[in-house]
């Protein structure tokens, strides 16, 4: 190993135990798959996400970071069949024919939505409809009440019969209300387009019930949407199925001066965080030479 390969491996272990963040301006997001098969997640606007979309096998993870003024939302799509150049189709939340999301998924889908600010604002969205469950963890954060957001329930279970999408007999979405009978009670228009006239209705309440930290309906914010300040952010997919038995796979991603690992929940708190470092780092560029 020459002069330059030891040098970098110093820097990249001086600043990842340093704690310093990946970029002032930028948020880390952690994408965790815990569900028993593939899914593909998309993101809109998908520039720092590899894209728009990708597939997820079951256990698998996936690092990326946002900057500050990043506006978006990430779903879940499953059943999803794509061929070598990226075009193909999903049962649920498909964007048209891509891989690579350009657009908003088609409902219903379960959303994780995200304001990057100086005071960052998330949620989840039910509601245009339920897919999978998706529960959002800030973490490394400076400030606010950072509390995490979702539903690790899974709504599929006990969909109302006149909502629930099926393939084969087996409930794959949840629709919204809206979407089945759109009323302007059920949609929150019209005459009940404002808090006060817009209240739930027996199908936002299961809802709420499988999913007490996500919208139920389009005037839910009181319970459901969230702030944290200058946090990275772990969106797990799944995580109801998570057992101990379980391995995620870690991925580790060097992004503007930090190398960054998933499935970790800090950063550098433990020594066998900075062996495991060093001992990929030294096998990186041992294969590089």
């Amino acid at each position: 190993m020459d002069d330059h390969h030891i040098k970098l491996l110093l820097k990249i272990l001086l600043v990842f135990l340093s704690g310093g963040r990946a970029s002032e301006g930028a948020r880390v997001f952690t994408i965790v798959n815990y569900c028993k098969t593939t899914i593909w997640p998309g993101i809109t606007p998908g520039d720092s996400f590899d894209g728009g979309g990708f597939a997820l096998k079951p256990g698998e993870s996936a690092v990326f970071t946002a900057p500050v003024g990043w506006i978006g939302r990430i779903w879940g799509r499953t059943g999803c069949d794509f061929d070598s150049d990226g075009s193909g189709s999903c049962q649920t939340g498909a964007c048209g024919s891509a891989l690579k999301c350009g657009a908003s998924g088609q409902t219903p889908a379960t959303l994780a939505e995200f304001t990057l600010a100086p005071l960052d604002f998330y949620d989840v969205s039910l509601v245009d409809g339920f897919n999978l469950p998706v529960t959002l963890t800030p973490v490394n954060a400076r400030g606010g009440n950072c509390s995490a957001a979702g539903c690790d329930g899974d709504l599929r279970e006990n969909c109302p019969s006149d909502l629930a999408i099926k393939v084969d007999g087996e409930t794959v979405a949840c629709r919204s209300a809206c979407d089945v009978f759109n009323t302007d009670e059920y949609c929150c228009r019209g005459a009940f387009g404002n808090p006060d006239t817009c209240r739930p209705t027996y199908y936002s309440e299961i809802f709420k019930q499988a999913c007490p930290g996500a919208y139920s309906y389009a005037y839910d914010d009181p319970t459901s949407i969230f702030t944290c300040t200058d946090a990275d952010y772990i969106v797990s997919f799944c995580s109801n199925f998570k057992s101990k038995k379980q391995k995620v796979q870690r991925v580790c991603t060097y992004h503007i001066n930090k190398l960054v690992c998933s499935a970790s929940p800090g950063r550098a708190s433990s020594i066998w965080k900075w062996l495991v470092v060093l001992l990929l780092c030294f096998t990186s560029l041992w294969s590089s030479l």
